[in-house]
């Protein structure tokens, strides 16, 4: 025993040798992990080997206590490898260094096996329970967890035979109890050191090969340069448009490579945007292995760089568009010729006219410049036909059709006209030009011509013939574009007696004002025919896709005419009653032929007769019942606008935490007879008759006057509460006034307020859109995009908009995290979101898989069944977990956390 009593000097002195050794062999670690960063499973493998190796090379140098009974610091070892390194590196490593000690034999083969199975088994339960937790791996939490391990280890030992449990305290004791302690300490601060910076690493080569794939994808010239024009990077898809092949670029600068004029164009938009921290555009032209080519160069610094800055210059061809501005311009100067042609600038204000043109309307060019050009207008086109016009020539920068204008003596007159866009090298509109020729006597004659074939004598609308071949045209363009339409048989009722008690000449004259009336009261586009004696077919064409709603349009029309053709007629000084009877039928492509369609029609019209006359009958019955039940909805909806039907439910919106910080007020219609109408359906009611706006805005209101309330409880004072905005209230003309006015009546503040947008809705008027939002804004109201991902979802607008916050939408969520795909999307949005400073917050959130998802690719806000369902007021008022109580934490939570460690 003295011998024994007199080792602790010495034992602490190999103790401490041997963990030095220990810490030295382990930083082949992360040499290892180093080496095979994209095979995982081969590197874990590998660090089980090198723990392995360390722990045998620790026995080969032991502190012996007695013949075949060793201690050294394979518990620090083995068990850290169970730790950091996983089941695979902690059982390979536990396996070298169990064959070792098995090699080496003696009394305490046994236990020494035993001591190593524990400390690989320790580490792998500290991994499983507290692993991932940062307060899990403090420097106190890991030696406490040393101290552990080896005094459990200490206590294997004492069964080792021929040694006491106090000749075991006395040769390790509190000594080496505090040395494997600081070991595990130190071993296990090392590790985690070399796991965040292999993870830092990966971290770095994802985003670095993400912005490369990206600069890979623009179609333009990407440049990097330092701020004293020296090329760091350049990417080409077409190298010829570079002055110079990209390998002698690099590492030079700009004023060295290219010539004076342009170098110095360059530097100074360099400067400019490093400065004024915006970006800078330039232009100027070069001459290149392809040609000589004119180019746009849009630079941007890169933000939270110290000297020297870097500067990002994308460059874009746009040679062929500075031709074609040219060619417009010349065509714009060669505009005498023997047609009339004017030339407008951007805001149709008439600049200049031929002889051509003042020949024609009889206008000199003194009394029309400086006009605008609809002091030619006629007034025989509606609305309808100039915005098709505008539109077409947005579109494609040209317009061809005939026209009827009005000459300086007011005569109208046609003309085949052609209308240019003219724009300048930005794209601007600058002018149109306008060329006409006058077709009076052509028109004349063909109209003439096509009277006597195709419209009847005495009503002058279209006859049999005419009707015909218009609805064998409606079938072959409904078939292509996918609209619907309606052919309705409409026959006064009792007419036959009126002409035979009041003679022909009132019955002409009665279906003269009849064809008058049908004439006056559908649009232009469609067609009334006089089908013989004293019937009349409409044909209707252009009716939405949907069947019901093209139905319901039909129905509605058909009213209208009911309406109108029993009101009195005057016939020879006296008031004449007749009404009509109508049947309806609805069509869509060549589904039927032009005689199905008009026996349908035809037999439909008799049954309205046969039913009492005076009314409308559909040729499906199915139909009738259907478009009867859409109008009682409709009609029904504006009642309920009037009184106090509608109310709001909110969601709440939570942090990782399950903390409540917002809300989404979502409207309900709770009806006296039908119950509680999903909003789906009278939402889309409300847009079909056109309520949509006054609904938006008693919805705003009653959030308003709720936001009000809350503001003045210190319990709801903090939360944001989301109101969904329709395109209609977006784009009214006094949406901001009214905004601002509710405002102040309500007592609602701004700053709380957030109003949610679909992408579809901004993309119609991005202009007025962001004029719109730019006003809210400096009132402090914040802007959320819906759905987003589901519509045009066009990085072109984002950055233009005042954006506070993206809501992924509940059908990309709800696929999480087995989807790939909507994984992806996930992740794009919230680096999206993130890079452009926005809020993100998941919709439709239902189980805590999803959360995980979410909560690893940096979502931390949730909306959705897991956390809270839609409530009315008082039930959402007295939810806890609002206004910073954490009592309601614990449910979503907890079931989020078992999800959370399967996944781990």
């Amino acid at each position: 025993m003295a011998p024994t009593q007199s080792r602790p000097p010495s034992m602490i002195l190999e103790l401490v040798q041997t963990v030095a050794l220990m810490l030295a062999l382990s930083l082949l670690h992360g040499f290892t992990m180093r080496c095979l960063p994209t095979r995982p499973r081969l590197a874990r493998v590998a660090s089980g080997v090198v723990f392995g190796t360390v722990c045998a090379v620790g026995m080969m140098v032991p502190i012996t206590l007695a013949p075949g009974v060793i201690v050294d610091g394979r518990s620090v070892l083995l068990s850290m490898a169970g730790l950091f390194g996983g089941p695979v590196a902690g059982l390979v490593a536990g396996a070298i260094a169990g064959a070792y000690r098995l090699w080496l034999g003696g009394d305490g083969m046994v236990v020494g096996t035993t001591v190593i199975a524990l400390a690989v088994a320790l580490g792998l339960a500290y991994r499983a329970a507290w692993g991932r937790s940062p307060r899990a791996r403090a420097p106190i939490a890991l030696f406490a967890f040393g101290v552990v391990v080896h005094a459990l280890s200490m206590v294997l030992i004492a069964q080792i035979p021929a040694q006491s449990m106090t000749k075991v305290y006395e040769a390790l004791g509190l000594p080496y109890l505090l040395i494997m302690g600081t070991a595990t300490m130190l071993l296990g601060l090392l590790l985690q050191d070399l796991e965040k910076r292999q993870q830092n690493e990966r971290i770095l080569r994802e985003r670095t090969a993400r912005l490369r794939a990206i600069a890979g994808a623009v179609p333009d010239i990407l440049f990097v340069l330092d701020e004293d024009g020296c090329c760091l990077e350049v990417m080409t898809h077409d190298q010829r448009l570079l002055y110079r092949e990209p390998a002698s670029v690099l590492g030079r600068r700009l004023q060295d490579i290219l010539p004076e004029p342009v170098g110095a164009l360059l530097m100074s938009a360099i400067r400019q945007a490093i400065d004024s921290g915006t970006p800078a555009t330039t232009e100027y032209a070069l001459d290149t292995p392809k040609g000589h080519r004119f180019f746009e160069g849009r630079l941007q610094a890169i933000e939270g760089e110290t000297a020297p800055r870097t500067v990002v210059l994308i460059v874009q061809d746009v040679t062929d568009r500075i031709a074609l501005e040219e060619e417009r311009r010349i065509a714009a100067i060669a505009f005498e010729s023997q047609q009339g042609m004017m030339i407008t600038d951007a805001r149709t204000r008439i600049l200049r006219v031929n002889k051509t043109f003042s020949a024609v309307t009889g206008y000199a060019s003194e009394d029309v410049i400086g006009q605008p050009a609809r002091v030619l207008s006629s007034g025989r086109h509606g609305d309808a036909f100039y915005r098709e016009m505008w539109q077409q020539l947005q579109a494609h920068d040209l317009w061809e059709g005939e026209i009827w204008n009005r000459r300086r003596n007011g005569e109208v007159y046609p003309e085949r006209l052609s209308i240019s866009t003219v724009r300048d090298h930005k794209g601007v509109v600058t002018h149109y030009v306008g060329c006409f020729t006058d077709i009076t006597q052509s028109k004349a004659s063909e109209e003439e011509i096509h009277a006597l074939a195709y419209y009847d004598h005495l009503t002058g609308l279209a006859n049999r013939r005419l009707l015909t071949d218009r609805l064998q045209q409606a079938l072959g363009h409904g078939s292509r574009d996918g609209w619907r339409g309606a052919l309705m048989f409409i026959d006064l009722d009792d007419f036959k007696d009126i002409n035979d008690l009041h003679g022909h000449q009132a019955g002409d004259a009665l279906l003269t004002q009849a064809a008058a009336r049908l004439r006056g009261t559908v649009r232009e586009t469609d067609t009334v025919a006089r089908f013989g004696g004293d019937e009349f077919v409409i044909l209707v064409e252009q009716l939405p896709a949907d069947e019901l709603a093209a139905a319901a349009t039909a129905q509605r029309l058909a009213d209208k005419l009911l309406e109108r053709l029993s009101t009195p007629y005057a016939i020879e000084g006296q008031d004449r009653h007749c009404t009509a009877s109508i049947g309806i039928a609805m069509f869509q492509g060549h589904r039927q032929t032009v005689d199905e369609l008009m026996q349908g029609a035809d037999l439909s019209m008799y049954e309205a007769k046969r039913q009492g006359k005076n009314r409308i009958r559909f040729f499906d019955p199915l139909m009738q019942q259907t478009v009867a039940e859409r109008l009682r909805l409709e009609t029904d909806l504006r009642d309920a606008l009037s009184g106090d039907q509608f109310e709001l439910h909110y969601q709440a919106q939570c942090d990782a935490e399950g903390r409540i910080d917002g809300v989404e007020a979502l409207a309900r219609w709770r009806h006296p007879t039908r119950g509680l109408v999903p909003p789906g359906l009278f939402i889309a009611a409300a847009e079909r008759c056109g309520t949509m706006p006054a609904l938006g805005r008693k919805l705003l209101e009653m959030a308003c006057v709720q936001l009000g309330r809350w503001a003045g409880d210190a319990r709801f004072a903090a939360l944001r509460l989301s109101v969904n905005v329709s395109a209609a209230q977006l784009y009214a003309p006094d949406f901001v006034a009214e905004t601002c006015a509710l405002l102040e009546r309500t007592g609602c503040p701004a700053d709380r307020l957030v109003f949610e947008l679909t992408e579809s809705m901004l993309i119609s008027d991005m202009r007025g859109a962001i004029q719109t939002m730019e006003a809210l804004r400096g009132l402090g109201i914040r802007f959320s995009i819906d759905d987003f991902g589901t519509g045009y979802s066009s990085l072109a607008y984002l950055h233009q908009l005042p954006l506070d916050e993206l809501k992924i939408d509940r059908s990309f969520v709800c696929d999480l995290p087995d989807n790939p795909n909507s994984l992806a999307i996930v992740k794009t949005i919230v680096a999206l979101a993130r890079t452009l400073g926005l809020r993100v917050i998941a919709e439709g959130v239902e189980a805590p898989r999803q959360m995980d998802t979410l909560l690893h690719n940096g979502c931390t806000s949730f909306q959705g069944y897991m956390f809270h369902r839609p409530l009315a007021i008082d039930a959402f008022e007295a939810l806890p977990g609002i206004g910073g109580d954490t009592a309601a934490c614990a449910p979503p939570m907890a079931s989020a956390t078992p999800s959370a460690s399967a996944a781990q």
